[in-house]
C-alpha cells in the first residue's frame, strides 16, 4: 500500500465528436504526466466524446469509435507510464451510461458510471443516459478511489456511500459550464462533501467553448482543512502536478500554484472571449467579419473579436445610411484605429433606395413606419452575408440582451450572423464591461493593450440611426430601468407585482412584460451566443411562441 500518490489534473479543451483528436491530445497530456513521474493522470467528464455530445451520443457508429479510441489508448498503459481516468460514453448491459474508465496494464481496467443526470437549465442527460447505481470506489495501488462525476457531487448521498464503501480520496472529473456566480456555489458544495465525508477532493473541469456553453477550467484540490493548496487557471488550458501524502488523518495534497477565481467582470468578459473563439476555430472559420456602427454594442463585440482571434482575423465593415451621422462614422473609425482591425465602409444608401424604389407601388398610401427602418437593418445585414460567403468570414452579430428580450431587433437584419459574444448581457452590463476592457486585459486576449473602445462611444445615447434623431430611450424606459425589470421577468422569474412593488411603474412592467413575449419568436431564430448568466434564452428559458398568458394587469 502506497503513502505517496502523484496525480496529474488534466484541464484541457476537447472538440464534441472528434473523438481521434481528443484521444490524442489525451495521449500527449499523458506524456507530459509520465515526464513529471504522475502515477496517474486524470481527464474531465466525456472528455473522449467531448462534453456535452447531446443527441449525436445516442447515435450507435460514434459510440463504437468512442470505445475504440479508448481500448486503443488503454494498450498505451502496458509500458509501465502513468494509469488514466477519462471521461467516456459507454454502453453496459444494453445502457449508455456517462462513464469513467481506469486504463492500466494495457486494458480498461475499471469503469464507473454517473449517478444523478442533472435535466435543468442547460442540462437534458437524462434523454440520452442511464443513471448509474452506487457504484463502489475505485481501486488503485492499493487504495480506493472515489470518483463521484460532476452532479454527483451536488448530492451528499453519492459521496456518502462512496466513504462507506472504503474511499480514501475523491477525484471528481467535470463539464460544468460557467455562470457569472457559480464559482462560489461549487466551492460551497465541495466544502459540504469534504465535512461530511472527512476526504479530501480534487475537482477537475473542462475548459473551452461548445456552441452557447463555455466550461471555464478553475480546477482546485480541497483538503481535509478546507484548504484549497492548489487552483488552475481559468478560461485556460493546464496540465498539472499534483502531490498527495498519507498521515494519520488521511490523505493530504501538498500546496502548489494558486490561479485566480473567475468573477467579476474578468470572468463574464474571458468567457465571452473563449466562447468566441471555439466557435470560431472549431469551426473553422477563417476569421470574422462584423458591422461595426460607432454604438457600444458592435465595439464591445469588436474587442471580443480581437481579443478571441487576434485583429488580424477580424474585419470591421461600416455600413452608412443617410441617417448615419458624421460622429458614428468617426467613433467607429476610432474605435478600429485603437483595437487594430481593419474598417471597410460600404454605404447602404443606393441599396435600401432601390428597395424602397421596387416597393414604391405597392406601399402607394401608406406612410412610412417601421417597415423603412427595418429595410435599413436588412440591407446592412443582406451585405455582410455577402461578405461572409465571398471570403469565408463568419458574421458576428452584436444584438444585446435587453433588445432581444423585448424584438428590438431584425430579424434577417441586425439578428443576421453565425454567433454572438453578447447575446447573454444586459445593456449595463456592456457599459460596464468596455470600460473594465478600457482599462483591463484579459490574461486569454490576443488584442492590444491600454483603451479600446473610445469613451464618447461609451458617453453618447444609444441609438439605431434608422431615422432622424433617433434614440433608443424614444421606445424604450432608460436602460437601467428596464434591465432591472428584465431581470425580475427573465433571470428570476418574479411576477409583474414583485416587480412593481419595487418601484415600477405599472404600465411600463406590462408593457415590457408584452413585448418580451411576442418577442419570442424572433429569438428562436437568433444566432447562437455565449450563456452568461442563470437563464439564457433557448438552453435555459424554454417559452412557447404561442403564448397567451400576461401577468401584468
Amino acid at each position: 500500500m502506497t503513502d505517496t500518490l502523484s496525480i496529474c489534473l488534466a484541464q484541457l479543451n476537447p472538440v464534441v465528436g472528434n473523438v481521434e483528436a481528443n484521444i490524442a491530445r489525451a495521449r500527449s497530456a499523458r506524456a507530459e504526466a509520465a515526464a513529471k513521474g504522475a502515477d496517474l493522470i486524470v481527464f474531465t467528464e466525456l472528455f473522449v466524446s467531448g462534453y456535452p455530445p447531446e443527441d449525436l451520443v445516442l447515435k450507435p457508429a460514434f459510440q463504437d469509435a468512442a470505445r475504440a479510441v479508448l481500448e486503443d489508448f488503454a494498450a498505451d498503459t502496458a509500458d509501465g507510464g502513468p494509469a488514466v481516468l477519462i471521461g467516456v460514453p459507454l454502453r453496459d448491459a444494453g445502457l449508455l451510461h456517462n462513464s469513467v474508465a481506469l486504463l492500466e496494464g494495457g486494458k480498461v481496467a475499471e469503469v464507473r458510471h454517473k449517478q444523478m443526470l442533472p435535466n435543468y437549465g442547460v442540462f437534458d442527460e437524462m434523454r440520452v443516459f442511464a443513471p448509474g447505481r452506487n457504484p463502489d470506489p475505485i481501486p488503485f495501488r492499493g487504495i480506493k478511489l472515489g470518483v463521484p462525476i460532476c452532479e454527483d457531487i451536488w448530492h451528499e448521498h453519492v459521496v456518502a456511500t462512496l466513504k462507506a464503501r472504503g474511499a480514501d480520496l475523491l477525484l471528481v472529473p467535470n463539464g460544468s459550464p460557467f455562470e457569472a456566480t457559480k464559482h462560489g456555489a461549487r466551492m460551497d458544495h465541495v466544502r459540504a462533501r469534504i465535512s461530511e465525508s472527512g476526504l479530501p477532493l480534487a475537482y477537475v473541469n473542462q475548459v473551452g467553448g461548445q456552441d452557447e456553453l463555455v466550461f471555464d477550467g478553475a480546477s482546485f484540490v480541497m483538503n481535509t482543512d478546507f484548504t484549497v493548496p492548489l487552483s488552475m487557471p481559468a478560461f485556460d488550458e493546464a496540465l498539472v502536478m499534483t502531490e498527495w501524502t498519507r498521515g494519520e488523518a488521511g490523505w493530504t495534497c501538498a500546496a502548489g500554484a494558486r490561479a485566480p477565481d473567475p468573477e467579476g467582470l474578468e470572468a463574464i468578459y474571458s468567457a465571452c472571449v473563449l466562447g468566441l473563439r471555439d466557435y470560431v476555430n472549431k469551426n473553422r472559420f477563417p476569421g470574422v467579419v462584423l458591422g461595426l456602427s460607432g454604438g457600444i454594442d458592435s465595439a464591445i463585440c469588436a474587442a471580443m473579436a480581437a481579443d478571441a482571434l487576434g485583429p488580424d482575423k477580424v474585419r470591421c465593415v461600416m455600413l452608412p445610411s443617410k441617417y448615419t451621422s458624421q460622429e458614428s462614422l468617426d467613433d467607429a473609425e476610432a474605435c478600429a484605429k485603437l483595437i487594430g482591425t481593419r474598417l471597410d465602409t460600404v454605404a447602404i444608401s443606393e441599396t435600401v433606395d432601390a428597395i424602397e424604389g421596387a416597393l414604391a407601388p405597392l406601399f402607394e398610401g401608406h406612410d412610412p413606419d417601421i417597415t423603412e427602418e427595418n429595410i435599413q437593418s436588412r440591407a446592412r445585414g443582406l451585405l455582410l452575408m455577402a461578405l461572409s460567403n465571398k471570403f469565408g468570414d463568419m458574421v458576428v452579430t452584436t444584438g444585446n440582451k435587453s433588445e432581444v428580450s423585448v424584438g428590438y431587433a431584425t430579424l434577417y437584419g441586425d439578428m443576421n450572423g453565425g454567433f454572438n459574444p453578447i447575446k447573454d448581457l444586459y445593456k449595463m452590463q456592456v457599459f460596464a464591461l468596455c470600460e473594465w476592457r478600457n482599462q483591463n486585459k484579459p490574461a486569454i486576449g490576443l488584442g492590444p493593450d491600454g483603451r479600446v473602445i473610445p469613451q464618447r462611444i461609451i458617453d453618447k445615447p444609444p441609438s439605431a440611426e434608422l431615422r432622424e434623431d433617433q434614440k433608443d430611450e424614444d421606445s424604450l424606459p432608460p436602460y437601467p430601468v428596464l434591465d432591472d425589470i428584465l431581470e425580475g421577468l427573465v433571470e428570476h422569474e418574479q411576477s409583474a407585482e414583485e416587480i412593481i412593488a419595487r418601484g415600477h411603474d405599472r404600465d411600463v412592467v406590462k408593457r415590457i412584460e408584452h413585448l418580451l413575449y411576442i418577442a419570442e419568436y424572433k429569438r428562436r431564430q437568433a444566432a447562437p451566443g455565449v450563456k452568461i448568466g442563470r437563464k439564457y434564452f433557448g438552453r435555459d428559458r424554454r417559452y412557447p411562441i404561442t403564448n397567451g398568458f400576461r401577468d401584468a394587469r
